[in-house]
């Protein structure tokens, strides 16, 4: 039987509901059950989650943790992070700690432009095109005034618009590469409707409009992020050693692709749970740190380390196109939440928390390979998650806990000694 619905947007909630679980679950009222019981309690609070997305059903709950004892640029910060990985807000609270009494991260803003593209063909000469581009430039940035107006008080706007040729890479493929400035917003809007003002500008019979976009690739939208202290207070012994050990993961991962996506992987561990605490995009950041990562042909380490003098030094260089005003940061209630636990930051000052995250959460992954490795903690802490999946009681829980304390921690080791406690009983 067909499964092919029309007017389904125009269903109320429960219809949706209705029409989904008696199509697809064998069990339907079982099945409305586990939506609904994610609902709010708060209607008003329940009306603005459905409003987020289109046909909004439930809420997906995620973890919503804090990592406390970050020092960044001297002050104390605890960051928020939204996130279902067991021993990632761990980790991320070990490190502040950590470095904490070492000096803390140290922080700075290399760029915040950001980029967006009209793309277009053009058959006809190169140099007319040019000479036509050069004469119509003040109108096509005059052409945008009414929208960049509030943005300019706030000293952004657009920085530059230039014409780029790309037809050695695809036949008749042109562009107008358009810099911004956005300040404290993501700037997503703004940025498409700038495109799409020079774009209608930008008409005439010749030129055929593809498309205008902004792009999530921010390469001079960039932040530093280090971490610095002597090698002895590294490790509690054999310390250069392990100091040593530490640089060779990263220029493992400079070499070596298959590591340096799980490398990255884990710096976004601790990046992604801010941003989705903040309300900001998360898929954009990720897709923008993946191809800076690339940017020179191979996918490599996003960090970096040295020692130089006996002084043990870790850093990153990441883009990180962050907002604090747009989008859900002032309608997400625990995204708001989020911005005032950290102290209500600019977006410069996100990018910077965010940084020092990222960079924690893999000096905590570093660290842990080159010693005990990186199963130990993370699988102590997924224990639980083992003996939730088993059903256990309350008694048969604490016996795991016990018993694990001071065993390695397998899927299998806890279903084979959960089974023979059960023989037992």
């Amino acid at each position: 039987m067909s499964k092919i619905v029309s007017g389904f947007s125009k269903l109320t909630k429960q219809e949706k509901i209705d029409w989904l679980t008696d199509n697809y679950f064998e069990k339907p009222i079982t099945a409305k059950e586990t939506l609904q019981q994610y609902w709010n309690d708060n209607r008003i609070l329940q009306e603005l989650h459905d409003d987020f997305i289109e046909n909004s059903l439930s809420n997906f709950y995620f973890p919503f943790g804090i990592a406390p004892n970050f020092v960044i640029d001297g002050v104390d910060y605890t960051i928020p992070m939204v996130i279902e990985e067991s021993s990632v807000v761990a980790a991320a609270s070990m490190v502040a700690k950590f470095w904490s009494s070492r000096g803390g991260f140290k922080t700075k803003i290399i760029a915040t432009t950001k980029v967006g593209q009209v793309h277009f063909i053009y058959r006809g000469d190169a140099a007319g095109l040019r000479f036509y581009f050069d004469k119509m430039k003040p109108q096509l940035l005059r052409a945008t005034e009414p929208i960049t107006e509030n943005m300019r008080k706030r000293g952004g706007g657009i920085l530059d618009i230039e014409l780029r040729n790309k037809t050695s890479e695809l036949a008749n493929y042109y562009q107008i590469h358009a810099t911004f400035e956005t300040k404290d917003s993501m700037g997503a809007n703004f940025i498409n409707s700038c495109l799409e003002a020079i774009a209608n500008e930008f008409k005439r019979p010749d030129i055929e409009i593809i498309m205008s976009i902004l792009s999530n690739y921010v390469p001079e939208c960039l932040v530093h992020a280090e971490v610095s202290c002597p090698i002895e207070e590294l490790y509690e012994k054999d310390a250069e050693l392990y100091a040593q050990k530490f640089i060779q993961t990263i220029q493992i991962a400079n070499v070596e692709p298959h590591r340096a996506v799980t490398h990255n992987k884990g710096i976004m561990n601790g990046i992604d749970a801010l941003v989705l605490a903040t309300g900001n995009d998360f898929r954009a950041i990720e897709a923008g740190v993946h191809a800076y990562a690339a940017r020179d042909g191979q996918y490599r380490s996003l960090s970096n380390a040295e020692i130089k003098e006996g002084i043990f030094r870790f850093w990153i260089d990441i883009p990180l196109a962050l907002g604090t005003v747009g989008g859900l940061t002032k309608l997400h209630p625990l995204a708001k939440l989020s911005l005032k636990l950290l102290q209500n930051p600019s977006a410069e000052k996100l990018m910077r928390i965010t940084a020092a995250a990222g960079l924690a959460q893999n000096f905590a992954a570093l660290r842990a390979l080159t010693t005990t490795g990186i199963q130990k903690g993370h699988m102590k802490l997924h224990l639980n998650n083992i003996i939730r999946l088993l059903d256990a009681s309350e008694k048969e829980k604490e016996f795991l806990i016990t018993h694990f304390e001071n065993r390695t921690v397998t899927h299998n080791a806890v279903i084979k000694k959960y089974n023979e406690i059960k023989t037992l009983e």
